[in-house]
């Protein structure tokens, strides 16, 4: 139930599921990031032992705040995890609460039309140190997940309690799609962060196109219809025969992970030999695949404005990609984004 809210017309109707995790009694606590309409929401769990039977033992509290940008929410963790903490202790002391209200609700309602405009990467230089382990935890996969993430697929993160690391590995997937040239997206949806859903949320999943999230809930796995790719520890999968050959790691997967894995190699070293530089492996992640989406975009555009617009092998391996094994992919990615350009890469068939 919510016991307590600011301000006291806001349509509420399901946060509690929300923002306290299913299967969330057998931890002590957690964070959980989540979207309520127009708004996300961050809210800080946590669970302690009472000696009272009507509680059953256990009392467990949520306390979260919404705004219409998630690039803001982490600034205010540290107090929600303070004054969750609170509630257990003295339950129905609100005067902190409100006057948090008071003093930010000028920065966390930043206006209509605001509500996720701001790019993802704004959210970096705060939340970097949590980041790393959790694209690290996806492995090669994570070349796999790029593409899906740039096709802008409904991918599905499932992994049990604490929901709060798994937050960040949905935002990570959002990280992948990041693209900076200008008048590119404009016929694809935006690559928006879920965060967690659960049970409640399936008839708005119902209608959405792509999304990235995460959930503690074994049943969604049946729910096919609901999701493209579905992710359960590292085993990533789609039910879509088309999308099935996408799940293959080529060549150049390999070789853009070798890559990425030099270039850590290279900063952690600069970070020994010299103190005062110090880029985060974050920073480096998302930078390469910001760079690697540019350039296969600046290709893909200059090809469509030539006068043949033909796409070679040259072209593709030109853009990293793998001319056979990645044909598929670059053919999906034609036609999410709208690129008319002719594909003359031929297609091996079997003997």
């Amino acid at each position: 139930m919510v016991e307590w809210c600011l301000p006291q017309d806001i349509d509420l109707e399901g946060v509690e599921f929300k923002s306290m995790a299913s299967g969330s009694h057998k931890i002590q606590s957690d964070f959980i990031y989540f979207r309520k309409g127009p708004f996300f929401g961050l809210a800080c769990f946590a669970n302690m032992p009472v000696e009272s039977e009507l509680e059953r033992g256990a009392r467990m509290k949520s306390v979260g705040i919404l705004s219409p940008s998630y690039t803001l929410l982490y600034r205010y963790m540290h107090f929600l995890e303070n004054q969750v903490r609170h509630q257990l202790e003295t339950p129905g002391h609100y005067s902190h609460l409100a006057a948090f209200y008071e003093d930010k609700k000028g920065v966390l309602h930043a206006g209509p039309g605001r509500g996720g405009s701001l790019p993802p990467v704004c959210w970096l230089p705060s939340i970097h140190r949590y980041m790393y382990p959790e694209m690290k935890f996806f492995g090669e996969q994570i070349l796999i997940l790029w593409k899906f993430a740039l096709l802008r697929k409904r991918i599905l993160i499932f992994s049990p309690p604490p929901v709060g690391v798994v937050c960040y590995r949905v935002y990570c997937c959002c990280c992948l799609a990041n693209v900076s040239l200008p008048g590119i997206g404009g016929t694809v949806p935006e690559s928006k962060p879920f965060f967690y859903v659960n049970v409640a949320d399936i008839e708005s999943l119902e209608v959405e196109v792509s999304y990235v999230a995460c959930t503690t809930e074994k049943i969604f796995e049946e729910k096919r219809e609901l999701y493209d790719v579905y992710v359960d520890n590292q085993n990533v999968r789609t039910h879509h025969d088309h999308l099935q050959p996408l799940l293959k790691l080529n060549s150049a997967d390999r070789e853009k992970y070798r890559r990425l894995n030099e270039q850590r190699q290279m900063l952690l070293y600069s970070q020994e030999v010299e103190e005062d530089y110090s880029p985060c492996e974050e920073d480096l992640f998302v930078l390469f695949f910001l760079e690697q989406n540019n350039r296969i975009f600046q290709t893909l555009l200059e090809v469509s404005a030539s006068q043949d617009k033909t796409l070679t092998a040259e072209h593709a391996r030109g853009m990293g990609l793998d001319p056979q094994g990645d044909r598929g992919f670059l053919m999906d990615l034609l036609e999410a984004y709208g690129i008319d350009v002719m594909l003359v890469i031929d297609n091996p068939c079997c003997p």
